[in-house]
């Protein structure tokens, strides 16, 4: 018969002896696992992450203003003389008749003018217009005085217009004389003349 073991079976072991799981057959241990650095935040390096900018991540450019405009606007870009390059100039169309009995043409210039080029092209073709224009019948009652009537309106646009600073410009176009003193400008008045003759003869006729 077997003897049982003598002793406290629960008895703490003294400090320094053998643990009782140290034999063969007690609970294994698990093996050490060595202390891992702390990683972090891998985007630390880069307070914006991988996309951002450091200290301000996403944050879009501030406007340019100036001292008492909150929002500051883009100027427009002033109009340039089509001719000469100067400014200022204003977007304007001028307009030729020209009527030969039964054939008829209409020629215009437009696009933007400063002042001395818009002078001188309103002259130009106005004048074209009072030799040229009234040799047809549509032409003497409908389309010769409103063409001339048309120049007339659009001329004050490119009148009102600073002259463009010296320096600044091309080649500019020479306006000539006035239109009333242009001989060709006369030449309007033989049909127009022509016309009184024969409603005066008609009358008295």
């Amino acid at each position: 018969m077997a003897t049982p073991p003598q002793g406290n079976p629960y008895a703490v072991p003294q400090a320094g002896g053998p643990h009782p799981y140290a034999q063969q057959g007690g609970y294994p241990q698990a093996p050490a696992v060595p202390p891992q650095q702390p990683t972090g935040n891998p985007y630390a390096a880069n307070p914006g992450g991988p996309y951002g900018h450091p200290g301000t991540p996403y944050a879009p450019a501030p406007p340019q203003t100036h001292p008492g405009q909150p929002y500051a606007h883009p100027q427009p870009l002033a109009l340039a003389c089509r001719f000469c390059g100067g400014s200022p100039a204003v977007p304007v169309t001028f307009r030729a008749h020209r009527g030969l009995l039964v054939v008829m043409t209409f020629r215009k210039l437009d696009g933007p003018m400063c002042g001395t080029c818009g002078v001188a092209v309103h002259r130009a073709l106005t004048t074209e217009t009072l030799w040229q224009g009234w040799w047809s019948p549509f032409s003497l009652f409908l389309f010769t005085p409103f063409t001339l009537i048309h120049n007339l309106v659009v001329s004050r646009k490119v009148k009102k217009l600073q002259a463009p600073a010296p320096g600044q410009h091309g080649r500019q176009v020479d306006p000539g004389v006035p239109v009333h003193r242009r001989p060709l400008a006369y030449v309007g008045l033989v049909p127009v003349l022509w016309l009184l003759f024969m409603i005066v003869s008609g009358l008295t006729g």
